[in-house]
Formats: structure tokens, C-alpha cells, sequence
């Protein structure tokens, strides 16, 4: 838990991928994890649930190794980041998988690398090139028009799709300040600090939701929301955000693409999800598009 070879210098750039893709590997579990949650507890109860576990951990490992705390605007910048992935990547992707599938929800998510990378290269005033935008609001079309077409057309665009969308904005933005930040706090420290952050909203939120329908879950629900509290809200930010923070961003944000395949791919072993031609079109669409999108810097 010491310093972050982003902040000495000690570690080459390539070990940013490596990172990465351990973040990666670890958050792949999360749509399908949360989707059994909601099985036997509300969505509410999820999303700000998981939260105050990990904030408990995060608090317990910073008292232990007694890190400073942020100053100034840096308090700030962690309120983006507890905004982003903290309060609405985890709240928006529970109430949408109360109503549509888990691979469904992959492939939509799959716009999040190049989500990043928008959220990135606007953050750090980076001049992407005009085949970057357009590459990106090509991936954009194409997670639409999936979601759309999944549904009916169109017109069958529902609102899980909407808050899915918004679950990849929410990301997106606290993914690129987290990643900034992890520079100079380190990485496990953020992700710590904008739990603890977070503690005095998601405390009282998961307190109304036990009050508002108390869980009736079974051990494998359980389970899975151990792993999202421990793991996707906590353990697997220490490995992203180090990766994050090596960087550079845009690039290190493009390990991201292999996280749908993987997600797909549990959801078909763990739900018994029908991997459609439809869903593996979707997904190798989007992907491509979003592949583009982050190359082309």
C-alpha cells in the first residue's frame, strides 16, 4: 500500500495495460452480480448498500495506514468522483437490471471506453483530432441504435436503456477524475476517500431502503452483493485507478473493450442468458466503433 509508481516514476507505461486490464477482469462480474442481487433486494438497497460496505473497509484501511487527508480542491474533485462511481454508475445499472437482461445491459455499457476517453481528453484540455469525435459519436449511434432495435425499433427504446446511458456518462466522468486524482492522492486512496465521502448520503439512503422492503435473499444473493460491495465498489478501483494514473488515460480507458465479451460470457455460464446473434452483433458493433474511437487520439 505504498506509493503509486504513477507519482515516483518507477514503473513503465506499459504496466498501466496490465493494470487496467485487472480493473477490468474485476468490474466484468458486476452486471451479472447485480443483476442476481436484485433477485432478493431492491435496487436502492444495492446500489447505496454496497457503498457504505466498502466505505467501511475504505475507512478502515486509511485509519490503518494513517494517509493524509486530500486539501482544498481536492475534496472536491472527490465528489466527482463518489458522483460518478459511487452514486450513479451503481444506483443507475441496479434500478435498469430490475428490467432487462444482463447481457443486454453488457453491450450497452460497452460504450464506456470511449465515454472515457471523451470525458478525458476534455478534463485534461487534450486537442483530439475531428476522427476521434466522429468515431465516438459513431459508437454513440451504435449502443442506440442495439438498445433500440433489442427492444422493437425506436420506439422501443425503455427506460432501463436511458438509465444505462446514464450509468456510462456517470462512469465516464468519475473514471477520467478519479484517474487524475490517483496521480497525487495514489489510487486505493481515492477510491477510499470518495467512499468515505459518500458515507453521510449512503448511509441514510440504504437505512430507508432496509425500513422500505427489507431483503429476503437467498445465500448465492447474497453472495453476489458481497462481491459487489468488496470487489466492484472497492478492491477493483485499486487496480483501475493505478492503471488509470499511469496512463495515459484515453489509452489505458481502451482495456475496457474485452469487458463486455467477458460479461456476456458470464452472464451465458452464471444466468443461462441466450447469447442471441442480436446481443453478439450488438456487442462486436460497439466495440469496434469504440476501438476506433480511443485510437484514434
Amino acid at each position: 500500500m505504498g506509493g503509486d509508481p504513477a507519482r515516483t516514476g518507477a514503473v513503465p507505461s506499459r504496466a498501466g495495460l496490465w493494470w487496467g486490464l485487472v480493473g477490468v477482469a474485476a468490474f466484468s462480474f458486476t452486471v451479472p452480480f447485480t443483476k442476481i442481487a436484485v433477485g432478493g433486494m431492491s435496487p436502492l438497497l444495492i446500489g447505496a448498500g454496497r457503498a457504505v460496505v466498502a466505505a467501511g473497509l475504505a475507512a478502515a484501511v486509511l485509519a490503518a495506514t494513517r494517509q493524509r487527508r486530500p486539501v482544498g480542491s481536492q475534496w472536491l474533485r472527490l465528489g466527482v468522483v463518489a458522483a460518478g462511481v459511487v452514486i450513479g454508475f451503481p444506483f443507475l445499472t441496479s434500478f435498469a437490471l430490475t428490467a432487462t437482461e444482463a447481457n443486454h445491459g453488457a453491450v450497452v455499457i460497452a460504450l464506456l471506453p470511449a465515454a472515457t476517453a471523451v470525458a478525458a481528453v476534455l478534463r485534461t484540455r487534450e486537442r483530439p483530432r475531428p476522427a476521434f469525435w466522429v468515431t465516438a459519436g459513431i459508437g454513440a449511434l451504435a449502443a442506440i441504435a442495439f438498445a433500440a432495435l433489442q427492444n422493437g425499433g425506436l420506439t422501443g427504446l425503455r427506460w432501463p436503456d436511458l438509465l444505462l446511458f446514464g450509468a456510462v456518462a456517470a462512469a465516464a466522468v468519475g473514471y477520467a477524475e478519479g484517474g487524475l486524482l490517483a496521480r497525487e492522492l495514489g489510487s486505493w486512496q481515492t477510491i477510499s476517500w470518495a467512499l468515505v465521502l459518500a458515507a453521510p448520503l449512503t448511509v441514510p439512503v440504504t437505512a430507508v431502503a432496509l425500513a422500505a422492503r427489507p431483503p429476503q435473499a437467498a445465500p448465492v444473493e447474497w453472495a453476489a452483493f458481497a462481491y459487489l460491495a468488496a470487489v466492484s465498489m472497492f478492491l477493483g478501483f485499486f487496480a483501475w485507478y493505478r492503471g488509470l494514473a499511469i496512463g495515459p488515460i484515453p489509452q489505458v480507458s481502451q482495456i475496457q473493450l474485452v469487458q463486455p465479451v467477458m460479461t456476456i460470457t458470464w452472464a451465458a455460464l452464471l444466468l443461462g442468458e441466450q447469447v442471441t446473434w442480436l446481443t453478439a452483433a450488438g456487442g462486436l458493433a460497439v466495440v469496434a466503433c469504440t476501438g476506433l474511437a480511443v485510437r484514434r487520439r
